[in-house]
């Protein structure tokens, strides 16, 4: 067909993407003029093209930091353990809502753990401290009364760790058992029919229809995972993080802060930041590349 022609017969969906194709020109492609910073001694005031060519200099000077290696290395780490802690919590909370056979506790319990995500990062540090403080947090108030020590939720770098964990996987998992729902409503139910007249049990039918059905939606979400595990959000180490635990607190996030709108190093903040872009997509392309080697194996 004449290209011309195909156009003319599917003009309105072509129209219906200016608006998104607009917005990736301008918001994400747009914005990356901005990468010839890290290649520049940038001045604010001369702008990025009156700015001189500095090469890799910024990139060395980053590199032998031993604050970016520290934050590298905490980075990496939360990041991981937020793989291995919350990535399985959604799937998980997904399949036991799936399997309520009560409607009115199902809509009630699905709300309950989707509110969590709506609320900001900056309400959720104060409920942290009320809830975990050392001195007048709720938990080592009852503590204390009952006689025993007061534990170091938010001092202790390790009982910091397991508290960061903790409260993302109670503001995130309910948000990610969407995905995992409207997956779970697309499996087909004479699956489950037949397997009630072989006599399966639940946990058998979880085992043998549920989570195969779910493979796709759970390799997918795992290569988005992936995909940030370089990249870790501002607010949440910044918040509940503090000067006591900035040995596990201090992420590449924070680093970025510091030395570039607190310090105006803005050239060694973007080298940080193209860092954290170069690395997420290697981590992406490498997932993606294995997950489609195990599919075509599983297939042979």
């Amino acid at each position: 067909m004449n290209l011309a022609v195909y156009l003319r017969r599917y003009w309105q969906l072509y129209a219906l993407l200016i608006l998104p194709v607009s917005y990736f020109i301008i918001f994400k492609y747009g914005p990356m003029y901005g990468i010839l910073i890290a290649f520049k001694d940038f001045n604010f005031f001369q702008g990025i093209n009156g700015s001189d060519w500095i090469g890799f200099d910024a990139f060395r000077e980053v590199f032998a930091m031993a604050d970016f290696f520290k934050t590298l290395r905490n980075t990496l780490m939360l990041n991981f353990l937020d793989l291995l802690v919350s990535f399985p919590a959604p799937l998980f909370l997904a399949i036991m809502l799936y399997e309520l056979k009560i409607v009115w506790f199902k809509k009630l319990s699905q709300t309950i753990l989707y509110i969590p995500h709506f609320i900001s990062w900056v309400i959720i540090g104060g409920i942290v401290y009320q809830v975990f403080g050392t001195q007048s947090g709720m938990i080592n108030n009852i503590v204390t009364s009952l006689g025993f020590e007061a534990i170091p939720f938010l001092t202790d770098k390790n009982d910091w760790l397991i508290t960061y964990l903790a409260v993302g996987v109670w503001q995130s998992a309910g948000w990610g058992t969407i995905i995992y729902l409207a997956a779970l409503t697309g499996i087909n139910k004479e699956l489950f029919e037949a397997a009630d007249v072989d006599g399966a049990s639940r946990l058998r039918k979880i085992r043998s229809i549920t989570l195969p059905s779910l493979k796709p939606t759970i390799v997918t979400l795992l290569i988005i995972n992936l995909g940030h595990m370089i990249a870790i959000g501002f607010e949440r180490p910044y918040i509940i993080g503090n000067t006591a635990v900035r040995d596990y607190s201090d992420v590449l996030s924070t680093f970025v802060y510091r030395i570039g709108i607190e310090s105006g190093q803005y050239t060694l903040a973007t080298v940080v930041g193209l860092f954290q872009a170069v690395v997420g997509l290697i981590f992406v392309l490498g997932a993606n590349y294995t997950s489609k080697k195990l599919a075509d194996q599983s297939i042979m």
